[in-house]
């Protein structure tokens, strides 16, 4: 590296610590990170949907910044969220595709994490909702005692969750350690390979079912709230969800930390489940979409998101608090249950103008909706650069002056853009779904792959090819025509830089 160029970096670094003080001043900015669960780029109306209002997502994109190509780092949801809360990219570690409800945690104890940054700068930690990163030491754990390690052990002072995701067992919630509602004559036992106890399950008994499972899916084990699991599980009746009641506890649950922690600064991860499958919204918002239960989730959710806005303006601390909104990976219709999705297919596009959607390394499976608003950010803004849920790592430490952690190696300090007016993108980015594809500029560049092409079950196109594949983005969105004949020195310079990152341990 040469003097000028080292210069020229420690110019940028003192700006942007500089133009971080002038934002935020010495008052720490409360933040709450609203995690969404399956939803597209095109679900939203701020994002162009025309057959679903989102009133309240589009009030807060007003009030804030929509990011047009920001992405997850992956396409399925345990992997973008291990990138989250890692800052690495989970394609460099074995072990975080999508996790069993028995898995054992994956997120390092001893290591920075998102929730870790904020607790140095003197924050109160919590997350609420869907954690599917695994908790315990092993995937044979006592459901039934305290349950080690897990959210708290990672960097939450308080954590209120469900293990994995809806359609998985156990359907329990854990409040820090411990599942709720546990009775000692009534314990719970969980198996992913074999039966256990003589509950029904969807495969034996489908008459029990109140929604039908997809064929081949695996979502016939035990029956529960009449809707088939993906596993087996007895005992712990009293513990048991109510499907439709999911999303309300874990409102109630977020709000009542917030009224907790009004005031000290505070990191709310509320990490929602809709519109995730099973899809069963509460009754007020069954039959509002005219888009099936899908459709009726996203209300959910919009709904949800008002809330919480509503509850930080009721407490006086909305003007000092940021509020992300992202998704952890693209749309899927028929993921497992057969609820009427996959019939609105071509009434409402939820990917928008993006090819593919969950599982696909096309765009639709990591492109997603990012609105953050907050203080100095700016109102009504649309912004087309180039940013992953990844760097939020990075860029909350560089908003609260702190140094930028060693171990988060793919996060990318961008808190001027992200948390500001600045238009400072990723200089590019890895996205991940079974194979790798890499962005930079306007270019994208697929690997060769011999994995499937298409998703029968799901009805989504992978992405995969056996001969790579490179589209301009400005000009080809959808991905439709493979241009790599004609640009071969620019599919050469993306592979190079994809295989390096390959090489990096």
């Amino acid at each position: 590296m040469t003097k000028s160029t080292t210069c020229r970096i420690l110019f940028v670094a003192v700006l942007l610590t500089a133009m971080t003080s002038v934002l935020f001043g010495q008052e720490k900015p409360n933040v709450v990170l609203i995690y969404c669960d399956d939803l597209g780029y095109g679900d939203l109306s701020s994002y162009g949907a025309t057959e679903i209002a989102t009133r309240h997502i589009d009030k807060l994109t007003q009030n804030g910044t929509k990011y047009t190509n920001a992405h997850s780092t992956s396409a399925t949801c345990t992997p973008s969220r291990y990138a989250l809360m890692t800052g690495i990219y989970p394609w460099r570690k074995q072990g975080t595709g999508v996790l069993a409800g028995d898995a054992k945690l994956i997120v390092p104890t001893d290591k920075v994490t998102l929730p870790k940054v904020f607790k140095q700068a003197g924050y109160k930690t919590a997350i609420v909702g869907k954690w599917h990163l695994g908790l315990g030491g092993s995937v044979t754990k006592n459901w039934n005692q305290p349950i080690r390690p897990g959210p708290n052990e990672v960097g939450f002072d308080y954590s209120f969750i469900f293990p994995a995701t809806a359609d998985r067992v156990p359907t329990v919630f854990l409040e820090n350690h411990s599942v709720i509602g546990l009775e000692a004559q009534d314990p719970i036992m969980v198996d992913y390979q074999k039966k256990i106890g003589q509950e029904p399950t969807g495969e034996e008994n489908p008459e029990l079912l109140k929604m039908q499972a997809s064929p081949n899916h695996g979502h016939n084990n035990t029956i529960i709230n009449g809707i088939g699991r993906i596993g087996f599980m007895t005992g712990g009746l009293q513990a048991r969800w109510v499907d439709e009641e999911i999303t309300p506890t874990f409102l109630t649950v977020a709000k009542n930390f917030l009224e907790e922690s009004k005031e000290d600064p505070f990191f709310l991860f509320f990490s929602m489940t809709e519109p995730h499958v099973p899809r069963m919204p509460s009754t007020l918002f069954k039959g509002k979409s005219d888009l099936g239960y899908r459709g009726d989730a996203i209300l959910q959710l919009d709904w949800t998101v008002g809330q919480i806005l509503d509850k930080l303006e009721t407490l006086g601390i909305a003007e000092n608090t940021i509020i992300i909104f992202s998704s952890d990976n693209g749309p899927v219709l028929d993921d497992g249950y057969l609820d009427g999705a996959a019939k609105f297919k071509n009434v409402h596009k939820q990917s928008g103008p993006l090819r593919g959607g969950k599982y696909s390394i096309f765009e639709a499976g990591t492109r997603v909706p990012l609105v953050i608003s907050g203080p100095q950010i700016p109102k009504n803004k649309t912004s087309d650069i180039l940013v992953s849920q990844i760097d939020i790592l990075a860029s909350v430490a560089q908003l609260l002056n702190l140094p930028s952690p060693a171990d988060a190696r793919d996060s990318h300090p961008l808190a001027t853009s992200l948390f500001g007016a600045a238009e400072i993108g990723r200089p590019y980015l890895i996205e991940h779904a079974g194979c790798l594809a890499i962005l930079k500029d306007d270019w994208k560049y697929i690997e060769p792959s011999h994995r499937p092409a298409y998703n029968k079950l799901t009805d989504i196109e992978l992405g995969n090819s056996t001969q790579p594949q490179l589209y301009n983005l400005q000009h080809d969105i959808g991905e439709t025509k493979n241009i790599i004949n004609e640009h071969p020195e620019i599919a050469k310079e993306l592979q190079e830089i994809l295989e390096n990152e390959k090489l990096k341990k």
